[in-house]
This record gives structure tokens, C-alpha cells and sequence, in this order.
């Protein structure tokens, strides 16, 4: 067993373990330690306790000394320094016109080295920068590259939910968030919507995400019943139905019943069906029911057509017999006009029309009656007539036909 005690050296880092050796540390108090960056000053924030030899990483460095007033004061005049020394490093970089962005400047606790972090696209040759920032500051100069989301955490900022970043605040590691993670808990999967200012997927989605897979939530293991699949067939206490949406968190499921209701039921309530059982029940549910609607149009239609009326061989004799014209009387709720009678024709009258008809083709006042034009021949070439003298070629009609002389 070992007496360790946990060490933050920024706001929202890692916590780095360390002996206190001989020293009486409690939570809270300002140490000086060794690093491997050189001499730090950082805050105890978690006390001295017990801990097992294989959770420790071997050896582990003892604490120096608790800071003093000079100590801490050392640590406020070098944080103004570095303000100066982001300055003069942005000038420098313009200088050299690199394709880089400064993001912090951070000086040890001795003045030994300063660290400036950058973000960059790619990979950036600065060895000249080195050099001119190192004929300035006449001190080891260190270039240090970080990515997006160690940006934001040095920056700082608000989220979409209005406080503070978390890993501005308390993250002190970035945990691995997958897109996943949001498919699971039912969140869009617009981009805009589950990232941060990082441009990366937010931290937030890993916070809730145990809840949602194995049951596991703020580290306590709680048994799970099956989860109905978006889609399935399941039977409930008031019918069979089709689960439509699932709420992992409550353990609910919303079900589309067969009678058209929707009802809300728990994950222990209902039971999936097989799918080779309700194969078969919708196929017997679908010939029945087109056996029922093949009677009820039947029936609908039986109802529908009008009856004729019949008459029996004893009641032929009863039949109305037909008027003068030949047609029977009209029918009760009939008005006769889709019945017209026809007019009967007295005798003689189509012989009569056939001598008007000869008498209209006979010549009048001497002169011939001109023969009908068959339909469709006008404007068009005639054939010359047969009986006229050879070279007599047939001239225009003022109609717009063809006559002969």
C-alpha cells in the first residue's frame, strides 16, 4: 500500500499522482513538484489516501514543498508574461508568414521553457521561428501542436446550452463520443445539432449514453427486460399491434393496434410475435375478410338492383295489351319520354317519296340537271371526258374545279 495525493497543475486537467512524503498536505494546498518539464506549482485536489502498488505507476515523485506567498506570486507575474510573450510569438509568426494559428503561452514555474501551443492544417516547418523566438526570450523555447478540442478547452466558451464548456470546466480527459452515441438516444443526427464549437461531437452525448446501452447508469448495473424492435409484431393485453416508437428510458414502446388505436404499454407488458405465426394469421385474416367483403358487396348489390316484375303463365292473359300505335301503356313512375312511340307511316307514303325523288333528277326548262359531284373531288384534277374531241384539255371551274368544253 502506498499514500498517494492527485495534483491539477491547470484548471480542468489531468490529475497527476505524487507522494507527500514527510510533508502534512490537505486538500487545497499549493505544491511545489518536479515534473518532467521542470519545477510546477499546482493544487491539491484530491487528499492523500491509500491505494494498492499495481494502480500506481512506478516511481512516483515526492512533492517538494508546500508554496509559499513568494511562490504564488511568482505564479500571477508569470502569467503576465506570457500575455506579452503571445504577442511577440504572433508578430514572429506573421513574420515568417506560416500557416498557423497561436493559441496559448505557457511559462514553468522557474522560467526555464516556454510552450506555445498551435493549431495548424498540416505539418509546419518552424525551426526558423524557433530560432528568432529563442534569440528574444533567451530561453528554451518549445512549439507545441493541438487539435481543435484542445483549442477550445485552452480558449474556453459558452455551449448551445448556455453554461460554460465542460472541458473548460471540469473534463479533465476527452472521452471517445461516436455518432453512435446519438443514434442510440433517439437525437437528430444533424450535425449542427449534436456538435460543439469544436466542431466535433459534443462530450454531453457521453453523459446519458450508459443509460441507454446495458443498462448501465451513473455506474449502477440495474436488470433490463428485452427491448421491442421499431416495427415488430407484438401482442398486448388489448389486442395485437406494431410497435411504432420506443422510449428507451422509461421502457415504454407506443404500439399501433389492428382496430387503429394507439396505446402506450411497459416493455413487460407485451410479447413479440413469431413471425411465421402472424404469416400465417394475416393470411387466413386476409381470405376471411375478402370472403365477408365478397358477401357484403353481393348483398349491397342485391339491394341495389331494382326488381323486375314478372308475370306468371297464369298471368299472361292479365298482361296490358298495346294501344292503336302499337306501344303498351306507360308504366306507374314513368313519364314516358325515354319511351316515344313511333309514328306510323299511312300507306302508300314511300312509294310517293321514291317519285319526288326520280321527278327532282328530270331536266327542267330543257336544260340538264348538273350530276352530283362525288364527295371529296373538289379542288382536285378530273379525267377529260371520253366523248370529247382529242386536244381539248379540260379548263378551271371558277369553283375550284375542272370543266370540260
Amino acid at each position: 500500500m502506498q499514500t498517494i495525493l492527485g495534483v491539477r497543475f491547470k484548471k480542468a486537467g489531468k490529475v497527476y499522482d505524487f507522494g507527500p512524503g514527510r510533508l502534512d498536505i490537505k486538500k487545497g494546498d499549493h505544491v511545489i513538484v518536479e515534473t518532467v518539464r521542470g519545477m510546477e506549482c499546482g493544487e491539491v485536489v484530491v487528499g492523500p489516501h491509500e491505494v494498492e502498488d499495481s494502480a500506481v505507476e512506478m516511481p512516483v515523485r515526492i512533492v517538494q514543498r508546500i508554496a509559499t506567498a513568494e511562490d504564488l506570486q511568482r505564479v500571477v507575474d508569470n502569467k503576465a508574461r506570457e500575455k506579452e510573450a503571445f504577442a511577440v510569438g504572433e508578430k514572429k509568426i506573421a513574420a515568417h508568414k506560416l500557416p498557423m494559428k497561436l493559441v496559448d503561452v505557457e511559462y514553468t514555474f522557474d522560467m526555464n521553457k516556454i510552450v506555445f501551443y498551435f493549431t495548424a492544417d498540416g505539418r509546419i516547418d518552424f525551426r526558423d521561428l524557433v530560432k528568432d523566438l529563442a534569440s528574444v526570450f533567451r530561453t528554451r523555447i518549445e512549439l507545441r501542436q493541438i487539435g481543435v478540442r484542445d483549442e477550445a478547452k485552452l480558449m474556453g466558451g459558452m455551449g448551445c446550452c448556455g453554461r460554460p464548456l465542460c472541458c473548460a470546466t471540469f473534463l479533465g480527459e476527452f472521452a471517445p463520443v461516436s455518432i453512435r452515441m446519438a443514434k442510440e438516444q433517439n437525437l437528430s443526427l444533424n450535425p449542427t445539432k449534436i456538435s460543439g464549437i469544436c466542431g466535433r461531437l459534443m462530450c454531453c452525448l457521453k453523459y446519458e449514453n450508459d443509460g441507454y446501452c446495458n443498462g448501465v447508469c451513473c455506474g449502477q448495473r440495474r436488470s433490463v427486460s428485452h427491448e421491442p424492435e421499431q416495427g415488430s409484431i407484438v401482442a398486448t393485453t388489448e389486442g395485437d399491434g406494431k410497435v411504432i416508437s420506443v422510449n428507451t428510458q422509461r421502457h415504454t414502446a407506443t404500439i399501433l393496434l389492428n382496430n387503429g388505436r394507439t396505446v402506450v404499454s411497459n416493455w413487460d407488458d407485451i410479447v413479440e410475435r413469431d413471425p411465421d405465426e402472424v404469416a400465417e394469421g394475416t393470411e387466413e385474416a386476409v381470405l376471411e375478410q375478402a370472403a365477408g367483403g365478397a358477401e357484403d358487396v353481393a348483398s349491397s348489390l342485391r339491394e341495389r338492383r331494382p326488381q323486375k316484375k314478372r308475370y306468371e303463365r297464369s298471368e299472361r292473359s292479365e298482361r296490358p295489351e298495346r294501344n292503336a300505335r302499337g306501344s303498351r301503356p306507360q308504366r306507374d313512375g314513368q313519364d314516358g319520354k325515354s319511351h316515344r312511340p313511333r309514328r306510323p307511316r299511312e300507306k302508300g307514303e314511300r312509294r310517293d317519296w321514291r317519285e319526288n325523288r326520280n321527278a327532282n333528277e328530270r331536266p327542267q326548262d330543257g336544260k340538264p340537271r348538273r350530276p352530283r359531284r362525288p364527295r371529296g373531288t373538289k379542288g382536285r384534277d378530273r379525267r377529260p371526258n371520253p366523248g370529247a374531241p382529242a386536244g381539248t384539255e379540260p379548263k378551271k371551274h371558277p369553283d375550284g374545279g375542272e370543266k370540260n368544253e
